[in-house]
């Protein structure tokens, strides 16, 4: 009866040690987990570092400006386009790709193209008249902060011909694509139109404070 007794007594601590090794063992390998983790992001052997080796810029060239900005437009696109294959179907070769274009048009004034007797004063140096070319659009720049694709399909053979080209991402045929219509969305707007009324009270009140008590400014092809 004595050995009976004393057997759930001997096991008691024996139970204890081993629930306390193995909650040990737990808190080392939560331990060797988290600092593993704690190391591998730190060291990131696969991750990359940009390295900035670029040439100093150089000034090629400094050119004097004679115009007046006289508006901006700013506009944006989407461009979707697609090339498809005469005799294959999409799914193996042909892409669609949609593309934002945004940018910024600006619309000016060419001073330098002022004939002879562009400006005239009378006598008492009271009145002015000028004439002036109308406004011209300069061409389309493109932000590329906010030109992007957002959505393209490949097909099978474009995937493979992507992961084996050296450029695989060459954009440049949306960008001369976007630029195309955001020109032609700026023709058509009245961007140029604006841009006369602004160089025409700008004018008008640059003289007025120089004395003129009469300005008038009309543009080349007015009578």
């Amino acid at each position: 009866m004595k050995t009976s007794q004393t057997e759930p007594a001997a096991e008691t601590p024996r139970r204890r040690r081993a629930w306390r090794y193995l909650a040990g063992f737990l808190v080392v390998a939560i331990l060797l987990v988290v600092g593993g983790r704690l190391a591998w992001s730190w060291l990131d052997p696969f991750g990359e570092e940009s390295v900035d080796r670029s040439q100093p810029v150089l000034l090629q060239s400094i050119k004097d400006l004679s115009r007046f900005e006289a508006a901006t437009g700013n506009f944006q696109v989407v461009v979707d386009l697609e090339k498809d294959a005469t005799f294959l179907p999409d799914a193996v070769k042909g892409t669609r790709t949609l593309f934002v274009g945004a940018g910024g048009v600006d619309a000016y004034v060419d001073f330098s193209t002022l004939a002879a007797g562009a400006v005239t004063v009378n006598a008492e140096r009271t009145e002015a008249t000028i004439r002036l070319p109308r406004a011209q659009l300069e061409k389309p720049n493109l932000d590329n902060r906010r030109s992007y694709v957002f959505a393209q399909q490949r097909g099978l053979l474009d995937r493979v011909e992507g992961f084996l080209s050296s450029s695989p991402g060459d954009q440049r045929e949306l960008y001369v694509l976007a630029e195309k219509k955001i020109a032609e969305a700026a023709t058509a707007s009245d961007l140029r139109a604006r841009a006369d009324a602004n160089t025409k009270a700008m004018l008008e009140g640059l003289l007025k404070s120089l004395g003129f008590d009469k300005v008038t400014v009309k543009f080349t092809d007015e009578p």
